[in-house]
This record gives structure tokens, sequence and C-alpha cells, in this order.
């Protein structure tokens, strides 16, 4: 059964690829093969300003740019987020993206009964792909995966969007190209089954 896949590449430099540019292309790929339906949105190349205060975002509009992105969000039954790790966490423009589509109105209940049941996006699962220097194994046991857990449990589940699987992947700035195609093999295999 084929499956509508938004893919959200979160690297933030839009100019030159990366290998989390390889990655989604690899998943991109493996889900089209397969037959599901695939659209990507990049905000690193995109124009749109980031949310100062909780009134912008509680009753304010998205930028236009970002209306597409929303209508993607919507058609979506899979997202797929890939980003770099940045100082701990996923890049500032991405989370500024996030912010800026996950609204009130649209991803969450403007007056939910129950707070914790707010999200408006169930019905949809993910998958987070983090690319790292760090070895993946340090970042899971010493750091216990801190970011990839917060964007799971804050923004994901609490928009209702379930399951999410994560896929780390460490040692990314001393990635040998055979080692990559590995990744982008694998990566391929989980698009296909858009999972």
């Amino acid at each position: 059964m084929s499956k509508h896949i938004l893919i959200i590449q979160g690297h933030p430099d839009g100019a030159r690829q990366h290998l989390c540019h390889a990655l989604a292309q690899a998943y991109a790929d493996g889900a089209r093969a397969a037959g599901h339906v695939v659209e990507t949105i990049e905000p690193a190349r995109l124009d749109f300003s980031l949310l100062s205060d909780a009134q912008q975002w509680q009753d304010g509009a998205p930028p236009a740019a970002l209306l597409p992105a929303q209508e993607a969000i919507a058609r979506a039954a899979h997202i797929v987020l890939v980003y770099p790790l940045w100082l701990g966490d996923m890049p500032a423009l991405l989370k500024g993206f996030l912010e800026q589509v996950l609204r009130p109105g649209f991803a969450l209940a403007r007056t939910p009964a129950n707070p914790l049941k707010a999200g408006l996006l169930g019905g949809r699962s993910a998958r987070v792909i983090v690319t790292m220097g760090m070895p993946s194994l340090l970042y899971r046991s010493f750091y216990r995966a801190h970011s990839v857990r917060s964007l799971r449990r804050n923004i994901l589940h609490f928009v209702g969007i379930a399951p999410v699987s994560t896929t780390i992947v460490g040692g990314a700035g001393a990635m040998t190209p055979e080692r990559a195609a590995r990744w982008c093999a694998r990566l391929g295999r989980l698009g296909e089954r858009a999972a």
C-alpha cells in the first residue's frame, strides 16, 4: 500500500550538498521506487522570520512562504525529518521552521479539553534521521539521545504524530564514501517500506 511521504530536509546549508542530503535522497529514491508519493521541503531554501513571542505563535498566521509546508504536512501520512546535530540539538533554522508551521489551529487544538491530547496531526508516523560527528553509541549512551527524545516527545508526539522511529548516523565528519554508500542503501530500504 503506497503512502504519501513528506521529507523535511533540515540541513541549514541549502547551497551545498551534505550527508543529510544524500541520506534524504536515498530515502526518497527508495520510496518512489516502491510506489510511494514523495514531497520534499527544505527550510533553508524558504524565506521566513523566526517567532519572537508567544502571542505571535498563538494568534498570528504563519508566513506565506510556509503555507505550502503546512499543506504538505496535512497531505502526508509519514514525515521524515533529516538534520545534523549542532550543539547537541537540531539546527536553529529547523527549530524555527517547526515553531512557525506547528501552530495552534493547525497542529494543536486552540482550546483543548485535555492539553496533553491537543494534537491535531494524528494518523501520521515519522522517522527522524540525525547525523553527527560523534559516535552514535556515545550519543545514545552518555548523552541518552536527549535532543532526539525531546523532539519525539515534546514536539512530534505533542502534535499527535506517532509512532516516531529514529536513525542516528554517527561519525559523519570522517565517513568514508563506502560507509556513506552503506548508509544510503539502508535509508533506501527504509524508504521502500515507508518506515
